[in-house]
């Protein structure tokens, strides 16, 4: 079923959101997350909200920024694995929490794990990227962006 592109529908919204995101960005990178890293947040985030769209753009995005096939193929399972260090997996922590926010909050374990590891300045990039994929995640699964196999070239 054809749905409203919200993109196309108000412009200037989408533009307002791409704007916060490019702000999102710069705090990102002044944290000093990787930018390989900060897209298997957004990944992690987009497996826990099943946006097909982001699934693949973010997948796509950390491979080319040097995140390995292995990283990116376990990150469903990430506390069962060794492939992340203590700030990796306290920003995971965070970044699902706030993916799943309506099932009890972000917990006070959560972020005092969170507060131990990481800077004032990373917990906000970190919160700031959670928020703004789940607002992504949102638009992509409510505009029903197209995620179509790639067409063969013809012979």
């Amino acid at each position: 079923m054809k749905r409203v592109n919200l993109r196309k529908a108000l412009p200037t919204a989408y533009e307002a959101v791409f704007n916060l995101n490019k702000t999102i960005d710069e705090a990102v990178i002044a944290a000093g997350i990787s930018k390989g890293f900060s897209h298997l947040l957004l990944l992690r985030a987009s497996l826990i909200n099943q946006c097909a769209f982001c699934l693949r753009m973010h997948t796509r995005d950390a491979l080319e920024a040097g995140e390995s096939n292995d990283r990116i193929s376990v990150l469903g399972a990430w506390r069962e694995t060794e492939y992340f260090d203590e700030k990796e997996r306290a920003c995971l922590a965070l970044v699902e929490a706030i993916t799943t926010i309506s099932i009890g909050q972000i917990s006070d374990a959560v972020y005092a794990e969170a507060a131990e590891t990481l800077s004032d300045q990373e917990i906000a990039a970190v919160e700031w990227l959670g928020i703004a994929i789940n607002i992504w995640n949102r638009i992509a699964i409510a505009s029903r962006y197209p995620v179509a196999e790639p067409q063969s070239p013809p012979d």
